[in-house]
């Protein structure tokens, strides 16, 4: 939460100050830069949310919890992400298309000093979030911290832009906005297509599985491991595990034997929220 404040803040500040760079330095692609920042805004107001919702204990409603939550956020973070750059490439295209660009005042040094600014405050935010996200394993912490780096990529979109504007390439400040449309549909194609994989319960890397297996053979008692199954479930995991131990131990001594199974894969593989353990009986 304390990341997802100070993001908050950072990104009121860029949002007005590029802004009014955009309109004193006449420069559309800062005013498109600017409205960039004003949906991390918004992207910000529903991490804080999302983070919240997840973090809340299980209840009767919700017996495992809350987790996916942070999905649901990062998926309307991904959403809104597509609209800002679809909203930023059209409105270059149509400066391109209709000539604005020709007739349009050249860009001053504010707006070109407000990029160079914006690229410096926005990557550093992006270190921080990502940071924070994944020490955190929050899939929506992570996903804003992409909104922070898809910002800076559309500022210095904005530099060459405007850059190029002053070397006397107008259609570059109009070029530059398509440009930035790109990198920002890229981020939000990313970051949707993560947090599907964890509503759909997709299974844990393929390395992840097979040192389970392997784990799981090596325990004594064990004597066939029959199924090993994983799902995604928000920032941990859950595991599905049948076993074939010797038909003629105690139900004690079996259990014993699963017992082991479940404390091994949960102490050995981080963000494993439960392993439950099937027992089968061989001859």
């Amino acid at each position: 939460m304390r990341a997802s404040y100070m993001s908050l803040a950072g990104n009121v500040f860029l949002t007005a100050g590029k802004f009014i760079a955009g309109v004193l330095g006449n420069s559309m692609v800062m005013i498109a830069d600017a409205v960039h920042s004003a949906s991390d805004v918004l992207s910000t107001l529903v991490v804080m949310a999302a983070v919240k919702i997840s973090g809340k204990p299980e209840d009767s409603d919700h017996e495992y919890g809350h987790e996916r939550f942070e999905s649901i956020g990062a998926i309307s973070l991904a959403l809104m992400l597509a609209a800002v750059g679809l909203g930023i490439g059209f409105s270059g295209v149509e400066m391109l298309l209709d000539g604005e660009y020709e007739s349009a005042p050249l860009p001053s040094v504010t707006a070109l000093m407000a990029a160079i600014i914006s690229i410096a405050v926005k990557e550093w935010m992006y270190r921080y979030a990502r940071r924070v996200g994944e020490e955190c394993k929050s899939d929506a912490l992570i996903a804003d911290a992409w909104h922070h780096r898809s910002d800076a990529m559309s500022s210095v979109g904005s530099l060459i832009g405007i850059g190029s504007a002053r070397m006397g390439f107008a259609f570059m400040d109009a070029l530059s906005s398509i440009v930035i449309c790109v990198f920002i549909i890229k981020s939000a194609a990313e970051i949707f297509l993560t947090a599907v994989n964890k509503l759909t319960d997709r299974a844990c890397d393929v390395d992840v599985e097979e040192s389970m297996r392997r784990t799981i053979e090596g325990i004594e008692g064990v004597r066939r491991l029959d199924i090993l199954k994983t799902r995604q479930f928000g920032a941990g995991s859950y595991v599905d595990v049948e076993i074939s131990v010797d038909g003629d131990l105690s139900l004690r001594a079996a259990h014993e034997i699963a017992e082991l199974v479940h404390d091994r894969i949960e102490k050995n593989f981080e963000g494993v929220k439960h392993c439950t353990v099937h027992v089968n009986p061989m001859d």
